[in-house]
């Protein structure tokens, strides 16, 4: 893919990835899928700039990015809830439409306010190598995007060649009745295979029961926090194969959701897996909000 500028990183935010749609099929070598935790707000984004629906993007977590356009984009922002300034002096631009950024002009992006993570597209395409044919940032395992590591001040991120003139691409808009709000809500799941080792107690705390995720959630997974899961027999396994939305219950009786980055393999009980549907909602639980 030719490139037709970049953008220069003033401020990497509180955590910016390049991310795609992953790449799927590695499990078996001991590396999970990653890519985007939001697929679909990440295809909201590619589409609005004529994207195809996995291309890469940034993710940003919580607090969005500062960005220099080196050369004209045309850019989207899509987000649950944010805001996103350019030019000097700044000028409020609108989430969930394509907006034709000039050379030179200043990009703030402003911090998520329902939600955790939001996508900021470009036209073209974020244009990084692709490692192990995805250019989505591992961060586990240290690779891919820049480095395999957030952004910092300084990146350069180039932009690929987009498919059509860019003026063509300008005030592509979702309307609002087709946006996601990602607000709380039941999440829902499959029984796991060792759903069978919960007590009647246990199963029906797991389900019925209110959960908070916790800070220490992650790419890796979400943690949650709320009354334990009993177990009738412990919660030790053989090590066993793990899938994007496996739910695992520790030792402490508390769940876990593992998402994007997860181990491919593990040894606590899998008692359910969160449905396919479900999986971009619960990526963009916020710490304290209530499962």
């Amino acid at each position: 893919m030719s490139q037709t500028g970049w953008l220069e990183v003033l401020h990497g935010g509180l955590l910016t990835t390049v991310q795609d749609g992953g790449r799927p099929g590695l499990e078996a070598a001991g590396l999970s899928a990653g890519g985007a935790m939001d697929r679909f707000l990440l295809a909201c984004a590619n589409a609005l700039v004529g994207n195809p629906p996995d291309a890469a993007a940034l993710e940003f977590t919580l607090d969005g990015p500062v960005l220099a356009a080196r050369g004209d984009v045309v850019m989207a922002v899509v987000a649950a809830g944010a805001s996103w300034y350019a030019g000097e002096p700044e000028r409020p631009l609108p989430l969930w439409e394509s907006v034709l950024v000039r050379d030179g002009s200043v990009v703030v992006v402003g911090a998520v306010t329902a939600g955790v993570r939001g996508y900021v597209a470009v036209a073209g395409g974020v244009d990084v190598p692709a490692v192990l044919g995805s250019r989505s940032t591992h961060l586990r395992a240290r690779l891919g995007g820049l480095g395999g590591r957030p952004l910092t001040r300084g990146d350069r991120i180039p932009v690929g060649r987009p498919e059509r003139p860019l003026e063509s691409l300008v005030g592509r808009w979702l309307p609002p009745e087709l946006r996601p709000h990602r607000r709380s809500a039941p999440i829902r799941v499959m029984l796991g295979p060792e759903a069978d080792r919960l007590t009647r107690r246990g199963l029906r705390t797991l389900l019925r029961a209110g959960y908070r995720a916790t800070a220490l959630s992650d790419r890796m997974g979400l943690r949650l926090q709320g009354p334990p899961v009993e177990a009738a027999d412990g919660y030790d396994i053989l090590s066993e194969p793990l899938a994007e939305g496996t739910v695992q219950v520790a030792r402490d009786g508390q769940p876990i959701v593992l998402l994007a980055e997860r181990q491919t393999t593990g040894g606590y009980l899998r008692v359910a897996t969160v449905i396919r549907a479900d999986l971009d909602v619960a990526g963009q639980i916020r710490p304290g909000q209530l499962v």
